[in-house]
């Protein structure tokens, strides 16, 4: 079941993100309750009574430090930024994450919003993120180095019924 996040919700995120930190930043709660008050999507996947995956999506013009975010904001007008997605390594292959992104795209085209963004890593590289944005129709619009020295592909997908417009 997909289903919009709530505070109670925010215990299980916090663990889940942690659970993926190598790929993503570091969350608290604090962090976590910041971040879902300037949200414009934050679902949760339950699977079994239990939240096993989790998304956060920003819209332009959001007060967000994250680096990625900013390079997107300086470049497009009007987009849903895919901010982090994760599922639990025991709902991995169980398509909550696929789940997850077509909510995503269903909110950008109530929206009218043209283009769904996000990255993923490529130094170190993370082909099973490739796989999966490429799935969803996600190509390459930049890349860019991050303090720490990752680097990550910055990455649209257009939004058809948007596009159409």
């Amino acid at each position: 079941m997909i289903r919009t996040a709530a505070a109670t919700d925010f215990d299980a995120i916090v663990e889940l993100n942690l659970e993926s930190e190598h790929f993503l930043s570091p969350m608290d709660r604090s962090r976590l309750v910041h971040l879902d008050a300037m949200a414009a999507l934050h679902l949760v996947a339950e699977a079994h009574g239990e939240v096993s995956a989790f998304l956060l999506a920003f819209r332009e013009g959001a007060h967000y430090d994250s680096p990625n975010y900013r390079w997107f904001d300086t470049r497009y007008v009007r987009f849903l930024y895919i901010d982090r997605v994760v599922v639990s390594s025991r709902a991995r292959g169980t398509g909550l994450g696929s789940a997850l992104y077509r909510g995503v795209f269903d909110k950008a085209e109530a929206d009218d919003v043209p283009c769904v963004v996000c990255e993923y890593d490529v130094e170190p590289p993370n082909e099973a993120s490739r796989r999966f944005h490429a799935g969803f129709g996600f190509v390459e619009v930049g890349r860019q180095r991050l303090p720490g020295g990752k680097a990550v592909s910055l990455q649209a997908a257009p939004v058809p019924a948007a596009v159409a417009r």
